[in-house]
């Protein structure tokens, strides 16, 4: 736990490219402790803010802390492990090798926690990395992001090329390291249906902003489904709508801190996590869509 008890604090953040921003004002307090799900479809912002997270990138506006430091320092650069999507190993390197140049390029690797992690997963240190199934490859990746016993480990699309064994298989290692560590871990994943099972908090990014931010147990609690007779009546008694749905007969509305509307024949029902974030990301790409301050970050 960081002294202000956050993992990661943006502040107005976002990354300008040449062809238009990447990223715009990003405001998050992230906290420290458990797995952060980053959500959000391709071209959203995700990795350039993990990539801003990691001191790879420079924010062209607004402020990145990580660890109650500036993003980049020295401070953070030691306590900090990343794993992008393609888990890039040397691929002529046997496993051993891996370990070998993991400990000499960061003081607090622990080879002897990252021998354990791929023992119990049959992985032979004598193997070369290019030799390995894809899976394989993603454990020995995690096993050496783990090993530099990190305070936060940055993790990008790790499972996004593996199979649903192999991806089932990473996660359970990852949630024991958690369990272990006590390490922090933000997540981005396309997953969002595995993400419920091992996630504890919720970022939501599309079209390089927030959409929506918060602990998942909470905001599944704020949010219901509401099923009635197709309605024309003012809606705002519902609270915040998210996302409405007429068919000929009835209307669906996905609200926020709302009460169940007091005409006959509606019923509330409770909103999957995938249902929740697929509505807000609906509701932030249409047409004149903005961040409204009911969900912003």
């Amino acid at each position: 736990m960081t002294a202000t008890g956050f993992a990661l604090r943006t502040d107005g953040a976002g990354k300008r490219y040449r062809k238009g921003w990447a990223l715009r004002d990003c405001t998050l307090s992230l906290p420290a402790g458990g797995v952060i799900a980053l959500v959000g479809p391709n071209g959203a912002g995700k990795t350039t803010l993990l990539r801003l997270v990691v001191g790879l990138l420079a924010p062209s506006t607004g402020t990145v802390e990580v660890l109650g430091h500036a993003a980049g320092t020295p401070h953070t650069l030691s306590r900090v492990g990343f794993l992008a999507q393609d888990h890039p190993l040397y691929k002529r390197f046997t496993v051993a090798e891996m370990l070998r140049f993991g400990r000499a390029c960061n003081p607090r690797f622990d080879r002897e926690l990252a021998e354990r992690r791929l023992a119990t997963l049959g992985i032979p240190l004598d193997r070369r990395a290019g030799t390995l199934s894809g899976g394989q490859q993603a454990q020995v990746a995690l096993a050496l992001a783990l090993a530099k016993r990190p305070d936060l480990l940055v993790l990008d699309e790790p499972v996004a090329s593996l199979d649903p064994l192999a991806r089932r298989e990473f996660l359970q290692v990852l949630m024991g390291a958690v369990a272990e560590g006590g390490v922090t871990v933000l997540f981005s994943s396309h997953v969002v249906h595995e993400l419920e099972r091992v996630c504890d908090h919720l970022v939501v990014l599309n079209d390089g902003r927030v959409t929506l931010t918060g602990d998942i147990d909470t905001l599944l609690a704020e949010h219901r489904l509401l099923v009635g007779p197709r309605t024309a009546t003012d809606l705002d008694r519902a609270g915040t709508v998210v996302e409405a749905v007429h068919s000929d007969r009835h209307t669906t509305l996905l609200v926020r801190d709302g009460a169940l509307p007091a005409a006959p024949g509606w019923q509330a029902q409770p909103v999957a996590l995938e249902d929740l974030v697929l509505a807000y990301l609906r509701r932030s790409s249409g047409p004149g869509a903005a961040v409204t301050p009911e969900v912003a970050a």
